[in-house]
């Protein structure tokens, strides 16, 4: 079976060089689509970008990236019980740590040497997923943090921390392969009317495993004496994420798109047609293939397919891909300075800042935070990310997050609960009420949403080239945050949550002049949604308007796939008269 098509002077993607009034003519002749009066009932309608059979939403779609998100939950693991596992007495007893600065170094270092991991993983990534494809490579990434997950239970007293450091190395090694790889690969299978929806599923996993790394931590604490296998417990959990997760990476299937940027046409038809639970001579399979293979024979004239030819295009050749770049990076950056890293790693720190008295009490706050969370993920999934959409969720997050430090920071000038003198009062419930909105506000965008817009915005041929840039950058200020913010607080006190309230302000207009929307557009079509000539606020009407109205015009063309009767060598021509595109299927 193989896929042909000749590219031809008229072909779609020489289109996209029409001019911005060609743009704006075909979108005010689209039919405009029908909304009902109570907003309710829309609140599942998808974009779509072309009549999708509803055979497309499969089970083996959500399954897939359900999967592929396993590797998240042993990041949300480590970000729910290393902090409290290194705590426990057990563990200061077993390897010698005391209160000294030294044993604060110590404790530090075996947190943040995770974090250094995942950077280098991020951008190690890129060349194995170009030679291996994004299913091998992960499978790679989960057996590496098996074995860096067996080998930290090798931590003892008469070995000393060596087999952590090292497990913990390659356990961030594997997690930044992850956070490039597993987004990338969801956003390539996944139809785009529910490509947000799919490659936030991703946030699931965090969410889950962050949700069991602190019950699992405050559990061992209270019910668990003081021993090794107090400590041992948390780490030892690690393998079930880390075998589920390398379970789940060796049933996926290859991305298609990936498969067709590599010549293996027969295997990509076979995992598309899979994918989307249609035959391969379905009109939407055919206009698909057609929609990558145009691309990907676009960029191999003008751009290259080797392996350093995403570097030069985009440091060097394309400033309108480097600009891009600098607004994926820029939605990483603002995602972890706002906040959330500092409430994940010092959440019982800020609650008793706040006023909340008693270890348990501090915890207790803590561990509800991350059931608050949970829950607003599934709602950003699916309520939100494919339907109010990334770029309006993003603004209204900020000005919310924004809102609530504003207030926090200024209770704690007024009135600091932890001075003599002072008690918490009605202010201080305030505080920590206005502390859960803006958790709950951050989750419902910044959480899952840059990864949902850095996976989808480039081509095809560089998308893991700068996805690995994104995922890398995005762990530096994780690093940053995670390593400072104790002596943020102690210096800045009421004023970090200025700071944080003051970058939430400044994300506002960054998005709304930089960031357009993206859903419900084809990954082939996001080079429009940039082009210089459309506004970040009207690109997405535009395009999406202009999609429907191109397929609208060849769905209604009587010779939109004409079968030519004449058969030769066992080749059955199909013709798009419109556009002279050529798809071959063997008979």
């Amino acid at each position: 079976m193989s896929i042909e098509k000749d590219m031809s002077s008229h072909s779609v993607r020489s289109r996209n060089e029409d001019s911005l009034t060609a743009s704006i003519v075909s979108e005010e002749k689209a039919v405009p689509q029908k909304k009902s009066i109570f907003r309710f009932r829309n609140m599942f309608q998808k974009d779509e970008d072309r009549p999708t059979p509803p055979e497309v939403y499969n089970i083996r779609i959500y399954a897939t990236a359900l999967m592929a998100s396993a590797a998240a939950i042993i990041i949300g693991y480590d970000g729910g019980f290393i902090g409290g596992t290194v705590a426990l007495d057990s563990f200061k007893e077993e390897f010698g740590l005391d209160g000294s600065a030294h044993s604060k170094f110590i404790v530090s270092n075996i947190i943040s040497v995770f974090h250094a991991g995942c950077f280098f993983g991020a951008l190690f990534s890129y060349p194995f997923s170009y030679y291996l494809g994004r299913r091998i490579s992960l499978i790679l990434a989960a057996v590496l943090i098996t074995v860096g997950s067996a080998i930290m239970l090798a931590a003892s007293k008469d070995v000393g921390l060596a087999p952590i450091y090292v497990g913990r190395v390659l356990a961030g090694l594997s997690v930044g392969f992850s956070t490039n790889l597993t987004v990338v690969y969801i956003s390539e299978v996944s139809p785009p009317a529910i490509r947000g929806q799919l490659t936030s599923s991703y946030e699931i996993g965090w969410r889950v495993g962050d949700l069991v790394g602190f019950w699992i931590s405050y559990a061992v604490d209270s019910h668990i004496a003081t021993s090794k296998k107090q400590w041992f417990i948390p780490f030892a959990v690690q393998l079930i994420p880390s075998g589920l997760f390398l379970i789940g990476s060796i049933i996926m299937k290859e991305s298609p798109r990936w498969l067709f940027q590599v010549g293996r046409y027969e295997e990509a038809i076979q995992n598309l047609t899979w994918f989307r639970q249609l035959p391969e001579d379905h009109e939407y399979i055919i206009y698909e293939v057609n929609q990558v293979k145009e691309s990907i024979n676009y960029q191999k004239e003008h751009i290259g397919l080797g392996l350093w030819d995403p570097f030069f295009e985009v440091f060097f050749k394309n400033k309108k891909v480097l600009q891009r770049l600098f607004i994926t990076c820029g939605l990483f950056l603002f995602q972890n300075f706002l906040g959330i890293q500092a409430i994940n790693y010092y959440s019982p720190t800020i609650f008793a800042g706040l006023g909340v008295k008693g270890t348990n009490a501090t915890l207790f706050s803590t561990g509800m935070f991350g059931v608050v969370k949970f829950v607003c993920t599934f709602t950003y999934i699916i309520f939100i990310v494919d339907t109010v959409g990334r770029r309006k969720a993003f603004m209204w997050s900020s000005s919310l997050c924004s809102l609530c430090f504003w207030y926090i920071g200024s209770y704690l000038k007024l009135n600091d609960p932890t001075q003599p003198g002072h008690s918490a009062g009605p202010g201080g419930k305030a505080a920590i009420g206005f502390m859960y909105i803006w958790i709950a506000s951050f989750i419902l965008a910044w959480s899952g949403g840059p990864f949902v817009v850095g996976s989808e915005v480039f081509d095809q041929n560089i998308r893991s080239f700068v996805q690995a840039i994104n995922a890398a950058v995005s762990w530096v200020p994780i690093f940053i945050m995670s390593r400072f913010t104790n002596n943020m607080i102690d210096k800045m006190k009421y004023g970090i949550y200025f700071f944080f309230a003051s970058l939430a302000l400044l994300s506002i207009p960054f998005v709304y002049f930089f960031v357009p929307e993206t859903k419900g557009i084809a990954l082939e079509d996001m080079d429009k949604l940039f082009d210089r000539n459309l506004t970040a606020r009207d690109a997405h009407r535009i395009v999406l308007s202009n999609a429907r109205l191109e397929t609208e015009t060849r769905l209604h063309n009587k010779d939109l796939f004409k079968t030519d009767t004449n058969k030769s060598n066992g080749i059955q021509i199909i013709e798009n008269s419109n556009d002279s595109l050529l798809v071959s299927k063997r008979v």
